[in-house]
């Protein structure tokens, strides 16, 4: 009788597996949801573009503002239509984390599946990571429109200063350092080789792919950077400097020819920007 049950159980369980994946399938292959999905794409490169435009603003001498994504959402609501343009970029972004969350259960339709174990689970883990990213986005872009939005690099430092106070944290920290520089590494690696190719259908073309490295270049040196910091600040005992890429920028700015290597910081973040308008047409989903 036992047996019975486990079986009835059992057969239960998978029938309801298949019955989410068949719903995911379905999702994933509407039209309506693909074009919200991609409109994700285009919202996370108007973000990167004004993170830029910040970044040489500051360069320049102008008026102070955070260099990340949190001031580039602050930026954008005090723009007029700004706060509807936030809202439609919610959405943007909870489609597009919804996709990648679909993509890393049950695969891409249009991608083929990586052939051993460890790739196969490497590609589902960040596209896990890539969905988590993008809510985080919805939630501040919600936050934003709704005239509630933080700094996200002041909250960084707050949450850093916590973790020092003791042992457990500080290794904490210095592994997520470590984990952050090797995300940057990846990004490298990817422009480097132009393997972000791969993820483009046979439209795109060579401006395309020119931009695509000098984006996947600047990403990654930015992002790395960040993961540095985070160790330094944990090393020294100065959460404040731990404050993600708004602190990133802000001290390569303060280095000899500083002016020159955030103005150059900036036109990277910026052309990862348009990249991301390239992916928005382009990218296999």
């Amino acid at each position: 009788m036992s047996r019975i049950t486990t079986s009835m159980t059992s057969s239960g369980s998978s029938s309801s597996r298949v019955g989410v994946s068949a719903t995911a399938g379905r999702l994933a292959r509407n039209d309506t949801f693909e074009r919200f999905a991609r409109a994700g794409f285009v919202m996370t490169g108007i973000v990167h573009l004004l993170v830029g435009y910040i970044a040489i603003r500051l360069a320049l001498g102008g008026e102070g503002g955070s260099a990340d994504q949190s001031g580039a959402m602050a930026e954008l609501a005090r723009k007029p239509g700004g706060t509807f343009v936030l809202w439609v970029g919610a959405v943007a972004f909870v489609a597009l984390g919804l996709w990648r969350l679909i993509e890393s259960a049950i695969g891409s339709s249009s991608k083929p599946e990586p052939d051993s174990k460890k790739s196969l689970a490497f590609h589902r883990g960040k596209a896990f990571a890539e969905a988590v990213l993008y809510f985080v986005f919805a939630v501040s872009a919600v936050a934003f429109a709704r005239g509630t939005g933080k700094s996200s690099g002041e909250q960084n430092a707050g949450i850093t200063a916590r973790l020092m106070q003791n042992t457990a944290g500080t290794i904490v920290l210095v592994l997520g350092g470590l984990v952050i520089i090797g995300v940057g590494g990846y990004y490298l690696y990817k422009g480097a080789t132009q393997r972000f190719v791969k993820d483009l259908d046979g439209g795109a073309g060579s401006v395309a792919r020119r931009l695509g490295t000098a984006g996947y270049l600047a990403k990654g040196t930015a992002v790395a950077g960040i993961g540095v910091l985070v160790i330094v600040a944990t090393t020294r005992s100065e959460p404040d400097k731990a404050s993600g890429l708004d602190g990133a920028l802000k001290t390569l700015g303060a280095q000899p020819y500083g002016v020159f290597l955030l103005i150059a910081a900036g036109l990277g973040i910026i052309t990862y920007g348009l990249y991301n308008f390239v992916r928005a047409r382009h990218a296999k989903m």
